[in-house]
């Protein structure tokens, strides 16, 4: 992991803009407290804070290379889990290695393969090269959008960075945010490209962008496509049991201290135990957190998303798998805390709108730091396997909408109700959500003699895989990265997605359950416990506390009526919210609430210079 950053300027000499370079370079300290460096020659200027993974003393960057005809440099952020290989490789070829870096060796392949050494990269990563032999910039980030990669076009070149903040540091970059913008942020899709700020763009994953004095272009080198899947359910088991084998093992490679997160559903519960496996055999023991909020076990009431608490099965699995484990155990004081708020919307450079399930992933994060600086994550297994409600749900299959819209709808109601009638107006989220599920729909290839349920089906995974796992991915990165953790993970390898992907749903629900293929791959390592549960969603804390803490905060925004935030949001809903009296509010309205109190903090974080048009 690091934090990266550049401007190329091809009108001047950048030598002058140091010290511009270094404040958009500091912008993302939490990203890499360990180290920073700067790199300037001529129209190009790169900048990189470090958190040390791998090879602690040698993989300083930016790092260079003096190639025939001009130098090649290269800051990276991520890591390359089949450097190895690659590095063996490339010494057959001729290249020669100072450090035991993972960076080192993916300059190295630049320098043989050119950008195509995106193709060859097994990882999470984003990374830009500035080649001097032909005066170009070459941006890549990895297959699934893991690693964030933003970057700005300019009169006579491009800003870039891992994140907003270190483009919007240089005021080359507006900080505008036009309805575009807001619609992105309030319809939970994920627009390949779309930047949320004005102007500003991401490098789309599986993507490789070339800047030159001829303007900007952009390659893509992988994206899902459609392929006949031929094994049958028992090879399908094995392998991708052998994908998880493989995937682990070399996503547990750090020279720093590693753990888990685990909350004691199937997929990070399955991923904790083939790595407590696989380190037991060198008499390693894994470390293993998880979150849990004051009361809540002892408190626990069912509802349709949640049925049961999650740390019985995390300790089940704890104890299966001997790891160390620890609870990380949140009040309602801590995740109503604007200060955690704050530092949420900080890292994320906008209003995020999770509410408590942001605070309590932020917090997490935060404690887990103060023991291990690398941890493995079950993120994503739900999108490839299958597991969310809305792949079970006949209303979202359908097809009018994206699924988890459907699901949202149902389970937490209308966000747009505490918007002005003006603001909802003018932002047409229904016309959006409809162009933008049209356009990612007729990306789908269907297979040739494949059934309308199989498609439909199809579509559903790809939908998920390319628009809404990526909101999850931005928002994991962001909370983890603001405190200099490493998350990885492993079910995003794009081995499995592919494999998964191209299953048909028969294979995929064989047993009528979700994510049927990864509960028999991992049966044998799994609790009876954690192998019976039914899916639950990552947890949020039901105590009433929260909601009156959130309500105290609501009323201290409405003290102040001339708040730009009353031009989105309607003071007569919010003073509805505000006066609800149950031991319990209800979800819909508590998220009103939260989502008012993002968008107030994230205004005045920006304030004065924020423009909303």
């Amino acid at each position: 992991m690091c934090g990266i950053t550049g401007w190329i300027s091809y009108q001047r000499d950048l030598a002058a803009q140091r010290p511009m370079v270094d404040a958009m370079t500091e912008t993302m300290s939490c990203r890499g407290p360990d180290d920073r460096g700067t790199w300037i020659s001529g129209p190009a200027a790169l900048g990189h804070r470090r958190l040390a993974i791998i090879d602690l003393p040698g993989g300083r960057q930016p790092m260079s290379v003096d190639a025939p005809g001009g130098t090649v440099a290269m800051v990276y952020s991520g890591e390359a889990y089949n450097f190895t290989e690659l590095r063996v490789e490339l010494a057959g070829r001729g290249h020669r290695f100072s450090t035991d870096s993972d960076t080192e060796v993916v300059l190295h392949g630049y320098l043989e393969w050119g950008a195509a050494v995106a193709e060859r990269l097994n990882g999470m990563y984003a990374f830009a090269i500035w080649d001097d032999r032909e005066k170009k910039l070459v941006m890549i980030r990895d297959r699934m959008g893991i690693k964030p990669f933003y970057y700005y076009p300019t009169a006579d070149g491009v800003l870039f960075g891992s994140e907003p903040k270190a483009i919007l540091a240089n005021p080359l970059a507006e900080r505008t945010v036009t309805l575009d913008g807001l619609r992105e942020l309030l319809v939970m899709v994920k627009t390949p490209g779309h930047g949320f700020w004005d102007g500003m763009r991401e490098v789309e994953p599986g993507t490789v962008v070339t800047v030159d004095s001829n303007g900007i272009r952009a390659h893509t080198y992988w994206s899902l496509e459609t392929r006949p899947h031929t094994d049958d359910k028992q090879a399908t088991i094995g392998h991708v049991r052998t994908l998880l084998d493989d995937i682990v093992r070399r996503q547990l490679v750090a020279d720093v201290p590693r753990c888990t997160l685990l909350s004691g559903g199937l997929d990070s519960s399955a991923m904790t135990a083939l790595a407590a496996q696989q380190l037991g055999r060198t008499g390693e023991t894994v470390r293993s957190f998880a979150v849990d909020f004051v009361g809540q076990t002892e408190n626990f009431v069912a509802d349709e998303l949640r049925g049961t608490p999650d740390t019985p099965f995390v300790h089940d699995v704890a104890r299966t798998s001997g790891t160390e484990h620890q609870d990380i155990v949140l009040d309602s004081d801590q995740l109503a805390d604007p200060a955690v708020r704050s530092k949420v919307i900080a890292a994320r450079d906008l209003p995020a709108g999770f509410g408590d399930m942001d605070a309590s992933l932020y917090l997490l994060f935060k404690a887990i730091r103060a023991h291990s600086t690398v941890a493995l994550s079950g993120e994503s297994a739900d999108e490839v396997f299958g597991g969310y409600l809305q792949f079970f749900d006949p209303e979202a299959r359908k097809g009018k909408t994206f699924p988890w819209l459907s699901s949202f709808a149902k389970h937490f109601g209308d966000e747009g109700s505490i918007l002005t009638e003006e603001f909802s107006h003018g932002l047409d989220l229904d016309g959006y959500v409809r162009d933008s599920y049209a356009t990612a729909s007729a990306e789908v290839q269907r297979l040739a003699g494949e059934s309308d349920l199989e498609f439909r089906m199809r579509t559903i995974s790809y939908l998920h895989l390319t628009r809404f796992v990526r909101v999850l991915l931005d928002r994991k990165d962001r909370a983890s990265m603001a405190v200099g953790l490493e998350v990885r993970v492993p079910f995003c390898d794009h081995r499995l997605v592919e494999y998964v992907y191209n299953a048909p749903w028969a294979l995929k629900s064989f047993d009528g359950r979700e994510k049927s293929l990864l509960r028999e791959a991992t049966a044998d390592v799994l609790p009876q416990s954690v192998y019976d549960r039914v899916k639950s969603p990552y947890p949020s804390t039901q105590d009433p506390a929260y909601a009156v803490a959130l309500q105290k905060n609501v009323k201290e925004v409405l003290a102040q009526p001339a708040h730009p935030v009353f031009d989105l949001v309607s003071r007569s809903a919010l003073e509805r919210l505000v006066r609800i009296d149950t031991p319990q509010i209800m979800q819909a309205s508590r998220r009103g609430l939260e989502r008012t109190l993002d968008l107030a903090l994230w205004i005045d974080m920006y304030r004065p210079t924020l423009k909303l048009s």
